[in-house]
């Protein structure tokens, strides 16, 4: 998924990028708080990490701004105040979750993926679609019981997809969701991933198609058995 980072401490936003990159997801990560919101008003986001001290423009100022603009993405704010008055303060304006630093990044994954879920509309971590089942937690997928070996961006295209089976997803928008800013991408990139995904599903007797609709985009479906 795509992910805004707003934080300032270096080695704190460094340590977070890495870990949600390694997850799949694709990191925009800014230091200062007016480039974070200018970044809002122009990007879609799946979530939205944020640090409450920072420069030019504090996490209360970005997320009331983001919530007057009527932006839905959740927010997960992460603080160094452990005072009630704080929390309260920041779940009124529109956050999501809270985390009070210094945390264990086990607890932030775990928060994470519970945003996304709920973001998606899922109760747990697991994704079903005929006999192809994601794990999220684990970021392992299988078909009827099978282990099924995705690469990085495979996994989070498909997870991407199977969220909202029969949604149809314009290739703009997977670009924008597995691919972070700094990093070369193209539409053709996203053809090549649903080339390999389809390929790796068929020989596996998968029963969860990506079909293409032309000049629209891809779908998911589960096929009839």
């Amino acid at each position: 998924m795509r992910i805004l980072l707003v934080e300032d401490t270096r080695d704190v936003g460094e340590a977070i990028a890495a870990r949600l990159k390694a997850l799949g997801h694709a990191v925009d990560w800014e230091v200062d708080g007016a480039a974070g919101d200018a970044l809002l008003e122009v990007q879609a986001y799946d979530l939205v990490i944020l640090d409450v001290n920072l420069p030019g423009l504090d996490g209360f100022a970005i997320l009331k701004r983001l919530r007057a603009r009527k932006g839905p993405v959740p927010v997960l704010v992460l603080t160094a105040r452990s005072e009630v008055d704080d929390r309260v303060g920041a779940l009124d304006l529109g956050a999501d979750d809270y985390l009070v630093k210094p945390f264990d990044f086990r607890e932030l994954e775990a928060r994470v993926r519970a945003l996304l879920r709920r973001n998606t509309g899922h109760a747990d971590n697991a994704l079903t679609l005929g006999n192809l089942r994601l794990d999220r937690e684990a970021r392992s997928a299988s078909v009827a019981g099978e282990p099924l070996d995705l690469t990085r961006r495979e996994w989070t295209l498909i997870e991407i997809l199977a969220a909202r089976p029969g949604r149809i997803f314009a290739k703009g928008e997977l670009l924008e969701r597995v691919f972070a800013f700094e990093e070369e991408s193209s539409e053709n990139a996203v053809e090549q991933i649903v080339a390999r995904l389809r390929r790796k599903l068929a020989a596996a007797g998968a029963r969860a198609e990506i079909r293409t609709l032309r000049g629209l985009g891809y779908q998911v479906v589960c096929q009839e058995t």
